[in-house]
């Protein structure tokens, strides 16, 4: 990602300190600065958001015939979602980091 990064821009990853995430082996970039999330806090990470909308709007409240038929729904569900940018923006939307 920091190699993505236009020169002189400085991102900020909001970092859940999920136990994977803590490895001693993680390199941050000098172009990127990492948020932690206090422990215990689903409600301040924005993709939590994204998950409780994808239940509530695809998921919830249906039988599926099989393992493939619940996959072929989860991959339809992302796609009309998550490849649509102003409904992941609006749905990510997080109060907290428009300071």
């Amino acid at each position: 990602m920091s190699l993505r990064l236009a020169p002189g821009v400085h991102a900020v990853l909001i970092w859940d300190n999920a136990g994977f995430h803590t490895g001693k082996g993680v390199v941050v970039p000098s172009n990127i600065t990492l948020l932690p999330l206090p422990p215990y806090s689903p409600e301040l990470n924005p993709v939590e958001n994204l998950w409780h909308y994808l239940r509530s709007h695809y998921w919830s409240l249906r039988v599926y015939k099989d393992c493939e038929a619940l996959k072929d729904a989860a991959v339809d569900a992302w796609r009309a979602v998550c490849l649509v940018p102003e409904l992941v923006r609006s749905v990510c939307a997080a109060p907290y980091l428009h300071l």
